[in-house]
């Protein structure tokens, strides 16, 4: 038996939420980018040993989603996205969160929501970097290569070939009841 639970956020409570992001991104140039990283991993490493709680402990996994953004150089992310990611871990860094971490049972709970809210934030970049994982895994199989020999560019470039076929496919669709020619065509 599972037990959904749901919370309404105010809009005065997500200010709260920004406002401890926001503090976390401004203290994100003071802190080393390998700092930032090993901290987040230290999290996720006391949530594996400690929390029992499915929610806290699959929301929280999610950073592992943002420590392999940073790390990947194949992905090569840019310096804009690292930035936005960096700050969103840095928030983990801060030891006098919402909810003290070691309150067993609710210690995470506040991480957790502001994983999911962090996450939501930063949705664009990581369904890039899940397809560009996903793109690399196949291709590298395809291929036969290591999956560490293929990169952004070589993601990029097929994208970019998919997407010319496909405007070159819908050109030769036609349309119209003219065997197959347009109203209007000029060429």
């Amino acid at each position: 038996m599972s037990l959904r639970v749901t919370l309404d956020f105010t809009e005065k409570d997500l200010e709260h939420f920004r406002n401890l992001a926001r503090t976390a991104m401004e203290n994100t140039d003071e802190q080393p980018r390998e700092a930032i990283i090993a901290n987040a991993r230290s999290l996720l490493a006391e949530v594996d040993a400690n929390v029992e709680t499915d929610y806290i402990r699959s929301r929280l996994a999610q950073l592992q989603v943002l420590i392999d953004m940073l790390e990947d150089t194949g992905w090569g992310m840019m310096e804009v996205g690292q930035k936005r990611v960096l700050a969103a871990l840095a928030y983990f860094n801060n030891p006098d969160d919402l909810i003290p971490d070691n309150i067993p049972g609710l210690g995470f709970l506040d991480d957790a929501i502001m994983v999911e809210l962090l996450c939501r934030e930063l949705k664009p970049e990581i369904e890039a970097y899940r397809d560009f994982v996903q793109y690399r895994a196949a291709a590298a199989k395809r291929r036969g290569v290591d999956p560490s020999e293929l990169n952004r560019s070589d993601f990029l470039k097929t994208r970019e070939q998919a997407l010319l076929a496909r405007m070159r496919r819908r050109r030769r669709g036609g349309g119209g009841s003219s065997g197959g020619r347009k109203p209007f065509q000029l060429f």
